[in-house]
């Protein structure tokens, strides 16, 4: 008879048998701590509408990137056959939910050794109570053992921020989001718990093809009828202060690199005008008002408090073919080398002393950590070092940030954990891996006579809880 499937609960944990007893020990003191998700992308309609979610894949394969990539390089599948509709609503995507489970559970083999299979094997083990391994045999069964559950009123989005016992979530909203969902959870008691977070990339990028349009529908939410440059500062400005009147703490930047080299006002006004008019500008004009814009954000959060988080360095969109036909977001964002100490300096020197400016700074290359954002993080006071996220969201990846940031930044200039996702089950697996590796991380230093055990214990409630609030705590 095979034996049913369960988790080792010392997964993750050192394989060592010197500092696994260590480990256990500090894992046991923080394992059960809420979990503080501040930056995510759990959209705040499911929260708003708060109504079942439609079936298995829905909820756990076609809003993971992460699953739909691997499965997209096996030839598993097409994001078609996972249920991805094209943009312009040509071709024919799958619409059996139970069809897309079986692709995925067929393929479970390709997730070894990924953190995928670590926070996938979470979930269904521990929130749906899965006994099977995925497989194409087992496929029909867990897809019917995951239907039965999250048909049952309990599983609704708001009953599972008590049972994933989530203290408080951040959205990720638009420039021009209207925040009516915000309002209306905040009129029936979520307003502290389901926070927005103010997203402005496409009103700060003129190759936008929208850009026009997104600039007046962020001006319209803002209640500032936009027609020059200043008004579209007099914009922002009024829709920063309406997220934070919403309860928002923080605005996130994806840009494409991390410049922050303020332009002439003048300067500034030319090319704005230009794209607003529909006028080419020229690839270099565009990033120079990224850049510039970076900088009018901070200068912004001086005056809000917003906490500004940067997430540069990534080419969004690879394959443009995909993008076109699917859209952003369906795992074809891959990491590129990024510069920061020169590129951040001319925020840094502007604001990074400023008592009401907080900057978070994130990467996805880790040649950085030790070299550039652990040297300005363990200096200026107003800059804080984000967590490892996508594809450094992973078990040797966050070992190797702990040991390469933290000597020179110390504990307490990182941000603690962010899981950054927008698979909602996922949530507590990914907090959990976290856990579990500082866990390791911190009997090592207790094992090697650097941190008494008293210290370590209390350093995990740093990471796991105390930080996360700190760093996100608007000013």
């Amino acid at each position: 008879m095979t034996q049913p499937w369960t988790l080792h609960d010392d997964r993750a944990l050192p394989a060592d048998p010197v500092t696994r007893p260590i480990a256990r020990e500090i894992y046991q003191e923080i394992r059960g701590l809420p979990i503080v998700s501040m930056h995510g992308h759990v959209p705040v309609e499911w929260f708003a509408d708060d109504t079942p979610f439609p079936d298995p894949a829905a909820l756990l394969v076609t809003p993971d990137h992460y699953l739909m990539r691997m499965l997209v390089s096996q030839g598993a599948a097409t994001l078609a056959e996972l249920g991805v509709q094209p943009l312009d609503g040509s071709g024919v995507a799958e619409t059996d939910p139970r069809a897309i489970w079986r692709r995925f559970c067929a393929s479970w083999k390709a997730f070894r050794g990924t953190p995928t299979r670590f926070w996938m094997e979470h979930e269904l083990v521990t929130i749906f109570g899965v006994t099977q391994r995925p497989s194409a045999e087992t496929a029909d069964t867990i897809y019917d053992q995951v239907a039965a559950e999250i048909a049952k009123p309990d599983f609704r989005p708001r009953a599972l921020l008590d049972r994933f016992d989530i203290e408080v979530i951040g959205t990720t909203d638009p420039a021009w989001a209207s925040l009516e969902h915000h309002h209306a959870l905040a009129a029936e008691g979520f307003g502290a718990r389901i926070l927005p977070t103010f997203r402005p990339d496409p009103v700060l990028h003129l190759d936008n093809p929208t850009f026009t349009h997104d600039v007046l529908a962020t001006g319209a939410a803002a209640g500032v009828d936009v027609v020059d440059y200043a008004t579209y500062l007099d914009a922002l400005r009024a829709q920063r202060l309406r997220f934070k009147a919403a309860g928002g703490t923080a605005t996130d930047h994806g840009h494409y690199t991390a410049d922050t080299t303020p332009l002439p006002d003048d300067d500034a006004a030319r090319l704005f005008a230009a794209a607003f008019a529909g006028r080419p500008v020229s690839a270099a004009e565009v990033s120079a008002f990224a850049a510039h814009m970076l900088f009018q954000m901070a200068q912004m959060a001086c005056e809000d408090g917003l906490v500004m988080q940067i997430h540069p360095g990534v080419e969004r969109g690879h394959s443009r073919e995909m993008t076109a036909r699917y859209g952003a977001d369906k795992g074809y964002d891959i990491p590129f080398a990024v510069e920061y100490t020169r590129a951040l300096r001319p925020m840094l020197e502007a604001f990074g002393h400023h008592p009401n400016f907080r900057t978070i700074v994130f990467t996805l290359d880790e040649d950085v950590y030790s070299r550039e954002l652990a040297p300005l993080a363990g200096v200026y006071p107003a800059m804080r070092l984000g967590a490892p996220w996508w594809f450094i969201d992973s078990p040797e990846a966050m070992r190797r940030f702990r040991e390469t940031a933290t000597e020179t930044a110390g504990f307490l200039n990182l941000s603690g954990f962010v899981d950054d996702t927008r698979a909602f089950c996922s949530i507590p697996a990914r907090h959990d891996l976290a856990r579990r590796i500082d866990s390791g991380y911190l009997a090592r230093l207790v094992a090697e006579h650097r941190l008494d055990l008293d210290e370590a214990i209390d350093t995990a409630h740093d990471l796991t809880y105390r930080l996360p609030r700190l760093a996100y705590e608007a000013r």
